[in-house]
């Protein structure tokens, strides 16, 4: 079993930043691909960044050159660093992990960008 849990969301203005964190914890290693999604009211859920167990990344084109993906696997966690936010940032942001067949969800950390 594989337990991920968000943590760092919270209200900021536009052009701030905010750091999420995902601790990882269970039957998890370094070889989970790991990826930050995230959910607007009323919209489907999106693949905001992600990085591959070798440290390869992608990015939406929303959030390229704004958002950084990183991984510490001895820590088993993984961070988006977001700055210049927006407020179309604003959403429930959540962690994933796969690796095979097998998926793994947090529970969400919401994001809230307004002035």
């Amino acid at each position: 079993q594989v337990q991920l849990v968000e943590s760092g969301g919270d209200s900021a203005q536009p052009g701030g930043s905010l750091r999420l964190s995902c601790v990882a914890s269970g039957s998890i290693h370094s070889l989970y691909t790991m990826g930050w999604y995230r959910q607007a009211p009323g919209k489907e859920r999106e693949l905001v960044a992600g990085i591959g167990s070798g440290g390869s990344t992608n990015y939406a084109d929303s959030v390229k050159g704004r958002f950084t993906i990183s991984r510490d696997n001895a820590k088993r966690t993984v961070y988006l660093q977001m700055n210049s936010l927006k407020p179309e940032d604003t959403a429930v942001y959540y962690c994933n992990g796969r690796f095979g067949s097998s998926g793994y969800w947090g529970q969400g950390t919401q994001v809230t960008v307004s002035s």
